[in-house]
This record gives structure tokens, C-alpha cells and sequence, in this order.
């Protein structure tokens, strides 16, 4: 069974910007890669590039999201899967020539100022993934207040290491980012 028109092109644009950012990815571009016709962007995007843009973002935010369970889960413990995923992170990143950052930290550097449904869904997606993490440490023996300390230093380390990384060319931002939580979380959880 083939993928509905309109979830065709939120993948395609999800994985565009995730790679070129919003304002380097355009809607003829992005109706090319889902190999859908033009029309069919405003029929099923009244709203335009802004619209799919906020639909881009709750997606590849979910996807991404996913990742978190599969390696905690996969992981011993809480601190094991803290190492696990800042290391899978600076692996990928290396391995995509430094072009699969996070999907959502580089929208959000763009439209903070400029699109407020983009900020909000950012916004959202940040908001999504930390409530995500926060029960996981918590189950782990943190109280739920430092659990969520720990799930927002987590999700910034994580960005601004991401930052970094593909600034510099260089991994071992992300790895410093995860060893330093990781450290962080042992130490509370003693």
C-alpha cells in the first residue's frame, strides 16, 4: 500500500530540513522529493510552507522522540543509556558528513524571532521530549523535581553540543555533553 500524498510530503519535509533547516528548503523542493503534484501542497496545506512547517516539526520531533526509549531500553541502566545516546548521536552526525543534526534545534534557531506556530511547536517538541525523559529518571530513584532538572540539562546538553559539533566538525562535543550528564546523573542518583 502506498504512503497518502500528504504524509509523503511531511516525510520528505521532515527529512529536508532536518538536513538544509527551514528557510533552506523550499516547497517546490519538498513536493519533488515526496513526488507529489505542487497542488496538492496547498490542498492539503491551506496554510502554506508555514503550515507544513509546524507539521514537519510535531513529526520529526515524534520520530526523533522515538529514539530515546529504544536505547534506554536497550541500555542497563539510566546512566549507560545517557552515554549510549549522546555517542549514537555523535556517530550518526559523523556519519551523515555532519549534516543529520537535531531536526528541531535547527528550526528553532531560525524561527525563535520570526514564526510564532514554529517557535510553539519547537517549543513543544522540546517540552515532549523532556517530559519523556524526566519519568524514566525518576523511576531510576531521582525525586521528580531533579528528575526533570536532569531530563532539561540532558536535552540542552544535547543541542548545544549538536551546535557545536557541526560547527567544529568535530564529535567530541557530543561526547563530552554525554559523559558530563551521565556523571551528573550518577552523582544524583547516589
Amino acid at each position: 500500500m502506498s504512503t497518502p500524498t500528504r504524509q509523503r510530503i511531511v516525510e520528505a519535509g521532515a527529512e529536508l530540513v532536518r538536513h538544509k533547516g527551514y528557510a533552506g528548503t523550499g516547497v517546490k523542493e519538498i513536493v519533488a522529493v515526496a513526488q507529489a503534484p505542487f497542488g496538492s501542497l496547498y490542498h492539503h496545506f491551506p496554510g502554506g510552507k508555514e503550515q507544513l512547517g509546524e507539521e514537519v516539526i510535531r513529526y520529526g520531533g515524534a520520530e526523533y522522540g522515538k529514539l530515546g526509549p529504544l536505547i534506554f531500553d536497550a541500555a542497563p541502566d539510566v546512566v549507560t543509556g545517557v552515554r549510549m545516546f549522546f555517542d549514537g548521536a555523535a556517530d550518526n552526525l559523523v556519519e551523515s558528513n555532519w549534516t543529520a543534526g537535531c531536526p528541531i534545534a535547527t528550526v528553532a534557531l531560525e524561527v525563535a524571532n520570526t514564526s510564532e506556530p514554529l517557535r510553539q511547536a519547537t517549543a513543544e517538541v522540546f517540552t515532549s521530549w523532556i517530559d519523556g525523559l524526566a519519568p524514566r529518571f525518576a523511576a531510576a530513584g531521582l525525586p521528580d523535581a531533579r528528575a526533570r532538572e536532569i531530563a532539561i540539562t540532558f536535552i540542552a546538553a544535547l543541542e548545544g553540543a549538536f551546535v557545536l559539533s557541526q560547527s567544529w566538525r568535530d564529535a567530541a562535543p557530543l561526547r563530552i555533553a554525554g559523559a558530563t550528564v551521565a556523571r551528573e546523573l550518577e552523582a544524583a542518583l547516589a
